[in-house]
């Protein structure tokens, strides 16, 4: 029984979503031939071969690193990797397939089950992707066969997403799973990964509505809209009485709406059959799977970082960078691994890297960015000096910047050179407090102070430090204040 609704006019409509995500898997070679995969070649048709052209006589051998790559995603997310598992031809007709079929998996997939932020998984199975048709060209459509038979994986979930939030949730949390496992780029603008959406609405909660397809959306801001449309949509056409048609759609992001595409096909439409040119396959038998092997080779899976950072008591914020740009994960890792114990160097080490780090070089391409980071033995010095209280916090800032341009700069080194150590000398520090204190200005100051309010007391500190260009040590002027005050 559906619980979410969305209430219109008195009533109330029950919203289902399920999802379907393709993403490209980035292998060295297509699915089932030699060629090189590499879809976004300049040169149209480079990257083929007869296999790839569906010549008569020739056959496909299936390509075993983009199946372990699906197996690795089964594994990551709870799912259930079938021992057996075959290929099946998915029949329809489009100049993208020059086969006249899709290879691709229907009642035996890789993966069955499992669960993704939250959202109930159905089945993650492996197919071809097919070619790239261009259509502005005069009156004639054009065929790039560079994508054709390119390793794509497709994720559905169950129909148990009931709001835009969670699509976009769940979708980004599949794409820096399939970045974070190395199985695909994900990158959505290039179409590394496509986004679907079943989406229907409801008067009965114990009843799904019809079911319509918004397919190929290209950003996550086009799947809200796409989603919160054919909300508006199929409410507005339950309350005119207005049928609503099985179909897949398009969304325009200009336009902000969806348009029809095409009657929605059913499985039978497609007349699936096992490809008898392909293997059976059983993936926990065969040791060329390397079923075990694969399942130790997992990397630390986001959600796993996330509560290993928890445990550390990073803010929130801060371990959503790290764990969604691992540039800065790693390099945190880095730097904090020989001190673990050390909570103050942690908690400093994550605010210098989150806020001033990750802020210096944000503007960088992502390739480029990495390399302007700081060598790890400097910047722990950075930080101990900083704990130590050999630096403020002021000049700790001017120094990374300096380290960020220049990675030959050691930071204590530095700042003796521009005479950015912090005064912790108490005899350099008396004669300053000493005119602060004859100061009529400080007079009220002193006064609140002896009554017992701390705050006149920091005032006080704060004229020492202005006047030492930020570098009297807090503690120890502190320290002498109250000495002098007594």
């Amino acid at each position: 029984m559906l619980t979410k609704f969305i209430e219109s006019n008195g009533k109330k409509y029950y919203p289902v979503i399920g999802m379907e995500i393709h993403a490209e898997m980035n292998t060295k070679t297509k699915m089932w031939c030699p060629c090189k995969n590499d879809p976004f070649e300049d040169e149209p048709n480079k990257h083929v071969c007869p296999i790839c052209m569906a010549n008569p006589g020739t056959l496909p051998v299936p390509n075993l690193q983009a199946i372990q790559n699906v197996m690795k995603m089964g594994f990551s997310v709870g799912g259930n990797i079938a021992n057996f598992t075959e290929f099946d031809r998915k029949n329809y007709f489009y100049p993208d397939i020059p086969k006249g079929y899709q290879i691709s998996q229907y009642k035996f997939p890789i993966v069955t089950d499992g669960n993704l932020a939250g959202v109930k998984l159905t089945r993650i199975h492996l197919e071809e992707d097919t070619a790239t048709s261009t259509h502005d060209k005069d009156d004639a459509t054009l065929i790039n066969f560079n994508r054709a038979g390119v390793p794509l994986m497709e994720l559905v979930t169950e129909p148990v997403v009931h709001d835009s939030e969670t699509a976009i949730h769940f979708a980004k949390e599949m794409q820096l799973l399939l970045k974070t496992l190395n199985i695909s780029d994900a990158d959505i603008e290039k179409g590394h990964m496509r986004m679907e959406a079943n989406i229907s609405i409801s008067l009965d909660p114990n009843i799904f509505g019809i079911k319509v397809e918004v397919k190929n959306i290209g950003s996550f801001k086009s799947l809200e809209g796409a989603i919160k449309y054919e909300f508006k949509r199929h409410i507005e056409c339950l309350q005119t009485g207005e049928t609503i048609v099985q179909e897949t759609r398009g969304y325009d992001e200009a336009s902000g709406t969806t348009k029809s595409q095409r009657t929605k096909e059913n499985s039978a439409d497609y007349r699936y059959f096992p490809d008898p040119d392909i293997t059976k396959m059983y993936l926990h038998d065969n040791p060329v799977f390397e079923y075990e092997k694969v399942k130790a080779s997992l990397p630390e899976l986001p959600n796993q970082k996330r509560a290993r950072l928890e445990v550390l008591g990073l803010k929130k914020d801060t371990i959503e960078l790290f764990v969604t740009q691992p540039i800065f994960g790693n390099y945190f890792d880095s730097v904090v691994m020989e001190s673990l114990e050390n909570i103050n160097f942690i908690n400093l080490s994550a605010n210098y890297i989150s806020s001033d780090l990750a802020g210096a070089v944000k503007e960088k391409p992502e390739h480029e960015k990495e390399e302007q980071f700081p060598e790890i033995v400097n910047f722990r010095e950075l930080i101990s000096m900083i704990i130590d209280e050999k630096i403020a916090s002021r000049a700790a800032k001017d120094i990374l910047t300096s380290m960020i341009a220049d990675k030959n700069i050691t930071p204590e080194k530095y700042a003796e050179e521009k005479d950015l150590m912090q005064i912790s000398d108490e005899a350099r520090l008396f004669p300053i407090i000493q005119i602060i204190l004859a100061d009529e200005k400080n007079v009220k100051s002193i006064a609140d102070y002896k009554k017992g309010i701390e705050p006149a007391l920091m005032a006080l500190v704060g004229q020492a430090i202005k006047q030492t260009n930020g570098k009297a040590n807090p503690t120890i002027t502190k320290k002498i204040f109250i000495e002098n005050l007594k």
